[in-house]
């Protein structure tokens, strides 16, 4: 499919295009490497989507790729607004919209919030006292005797 016959996109025209549409779930981690590393990466899922919308899904959805130290594979995330140099960077992020949507997909970002890392500013911040601005940013208890 190219630009010419590709989907609209257009989220104001077609509100509920996610009802009844099909999705096709990527972890990068395992998916296709495109440098040789072998851990998949971002522009390893930008070669294969010609083959993904020639399966005829709407969307792809990506779990996390952003920052993290990695002790739960991704999902203890440090950067919500940067991605992990093991997985690209943000300009192989845009690479991968622009081709997607190029090709009539959609992109949908697992974005786990309550899987916040330890090593991320907010919880550092949160857990560092109980008078601080982000101190109910997360549930905190006193341990039990």
């Amino acid at each position: 499919m190219n630009q010419a016959t590709a989907p609209s996109l257009d989220n104001a025209s077609n509100a509920d295009w996610w009802r009844g549409a099909t999705i096709y779930q990527i972890y990068p981690r395992s998916y296709q490497d495109s440098n040789g590393d072998g851990i998949g990466d971002l522009l390893g899922i930008v070669q294969r989507l010609p083959y993904i919308a020639s399966l005829g899904v709407d969307a792809i959805w990506i779990s996390p790729f952003f920052t993290s130290p990695m002790l739960d594979f991704g999902y203890d995330v440090s950067n919500y607004c940067d991605v992990d140099p093991m997985f690209g960077t943000l300009a192989d992020f845009d690479q991968l919209i622009e081709t997607a949507h190029g090709l009539g997909l959609r992109i949908m970002i697992d974005l786990v919030l309550s899987h916040t890392s330890a090593k991320h500013p907010w919880f550092i911040e949160s857990r560092a006292d109980r008078t601080n601005e982000k101190a109910d940013w997360f549930v905190w208890a006193d341990p039990k005797a």
